[in-house]
């Protein structure tokens, strides 16, 4: 069900099981990250994930689960989290495109992506309770940090769901486009990434992760940037970058190191 088309640079990475919503089972976790591996050999500098159909990702596909004996544990700790984290590394910028329904490891996906273009219809929250369970993959953390507590509980509590333009609103992702426009954006917002300083985007990359994964303060995070900047000095692209702007011209980037 997941689907890897390359061209200019650019990944694009489709879940393509509309009838299901795109939710996923074990072997999709597999396909989606062994996607992400090739394109990563393939040395793309930009990757676009999107969805087929009415939804981007219902979440877990749990059509022939038994609760009895469900390895939540295996499926969540063993196959989500850690795809979740490779995505997260990928040394690109990422772009994710929500539509529709976007719940649970769905969510997941968004999080563990670096840009994120909502369809402002898109459904985004936490309806687990009736089944039952709670919100995951990184829906809590999300949440807190840009809703805080109460809206948080809030949420998870009603079963409510956000729209796309509701969730920009809120900060939780990067930009809100009508349902019909949204794809076209991430698409043309891929391409440029791809023809810039990749390794300048990879160094911003880990600069935030540090910030949200170890809660850095200003004076450590400037600190942090130094360093990352005067490493990209020796970078093709830096140099690029400095010669066109002294010579008044468009810098011409190859992402190399």
């Amino acid at each position: 069900m997941i689907e890897l088309e390359i061209q200019d640079g650019v990944a694009e990475v489709v879940l393509n099981a509309p009838a299901k919503l795109n939710a996923l089972d074990e072997s999709a976790i597999a396909e989606l990250g062994d996607a992400y591996e090739r394109a990563e050999f393939a040395g793309v500098r930009a990757l676009v994930l999107r969805g087929e159909g009415r939804a981007f990702c219902a979440g877990r596909d749990i059509a022939g689960v038994d609760p009895r004996d469900d390895d939540v544990q295996g499926y969540l700790g063993g196959l989500v989290e850690p795809l979740l984290k490779r995505m997260s590394r990928f040394p690109a910028p990422t772009f994710a495109v929500a539509h529709g329904a976007c719940l649970g490891v769905g969510l997941g996906l968004l999080i563990a992506s670096d840009i994120v273009y909502v369809a402002d219809t898109a459904k985004i929250g936490s309806p687990f309770k009736n089944l039952g369970a709670t919100l995951d993959s990184g829906g809590h953390a999300l949440f807190y940090e840009r809703l805080g507590a109460h809206r948080t509980m809030d949420l998870i509590v009603t079963g409510r769901l956000m729209s796309g333009a509701e969730a920009v609103a809120a900060g939780l992702f990067s930009q809100a486009l009508p349902a019909d426009e949204v794809l076209e954006a991430a698409r043309a917002a891929a391409r440029t990434a791809a023809s810039g300083p990749t390794q300048a985007f990879i160094a911003s990359k880990r600069l935030i992760a540090d910030l949200r994964d170890h809660r850095l303060g200003l004076w450590s995070s400037m600190s942090d940037e130094n360093r990352a900047q005067a490493a990209l000095c020796d970078t093709d692209d830096y140099r690029e970058g400095f010669a066109a702007f002294q010579e008044k011209r468009t810098p011409a980037f190859t992402g190399r190191g």
